[in-house]
């Protein structure tokens, strides 16, 4: 196997660990914000009607969401649920993505990671991110830039900007695009096994399934070159 050209990574999970989402903690943090609750709503209130809307569009059903491979951003979403109930929020949707992202599911750069980044960056091995996510794209990249200060990410694609969701060929195209390399040049890293794992696949990059943060069981697929922290990949590469 040779040296990849460029490594991809997912974010959550693979990039960054995120502890149990908590989103009544995050819809706490945004009402400290609002300038008009009409209906006096509590935080409970408001992401129970956050839950039952997700719930209606379909939107992270864990065991469906690899399905649902078209983005509805947080910018389009976030006014529709406020707004919709009566609340006005003295910020800008990007703003209240920060804000509520930070409360309900602060981040920490998985074990192992920087240095990991640091040794792909010293065997010239260009890096990037594809990302399912909701929240706006400098919101992310912010995050990203902010944990993982030492980076050397050449782009930040999230599906929240370029609408298509892995395993969706397209978004993995687009990253060629931007890299301006051939599927067979780049490897994929990433903890969601059809999203990830079986999207880079078809795509015609070498997927690496990274299970170091995973916090649900899986079953292992022998096919796939499976590791639970970045030494492994390491002596990988090295071998």
């Amino acid at each position: 196997m040779k040296t990849p050209k460029m490594v991809l990574f997912d974010y959550g999970q693979t990039l960054i660990a995120e502890p149990k989402f908590d989103g009544v903690k995050g819809t706490e943090a945004v009402l400290r914000y609002a300038t008009k609750n009409k209906y006096h709503l509590s935080a409970e209130q408001v992401q129970a009607k956050a839950n039952e809307i997700n719930r209606e569009l379909g939107r992270f059903d864990p065991e469906k969401r690899h399905l649902f491979q078209i983005e509805i951003p947080d910018t389009m979403f976030t006014p529709y649920l406020y707004e919709s109930q009566g609340i006005e929020i003295a910020l800008s949707n990007s703003e209240i993505n920060t804000v509520f992202w930070n409360a309900a599911a602060p981040g920490v750069p998985t074990e192992g990671i920087k240095d990991f980044l640091r040794y792909l960056k010293n065997k010239d091995i260009r890096t990037g991110v594809i990302s399912n996510i909701s929240y706006a794209p400098s919101v992310v990249a912010e995050r990203i830039n902010r944990l993982l200060p030492e980076n050397a990410f050449e782009f930040i694609i999230t599906s929240s900007n370029y609408i298509f969701r892995k395993p969706n060929k397209r978004i993995f195209d687009l990253a060629l695009e931007k890299a301006e390399l051939q599927p067979d040049e780049v490897w994929y890293i990433g903890d969601q096994y059809e999203c990830d794992v079986k999207g880079s696949l078809n795509a015609g990059l070498l997927p690496i399934w990274y299970i170091g943060a995973i916090d649900l069981p899986y079953t292992e697929d022998i096919n796939i070159l499976t590791v639970k922290n970045w030494n492994e990949i390491e002596r990988y590469m090295e071998g």
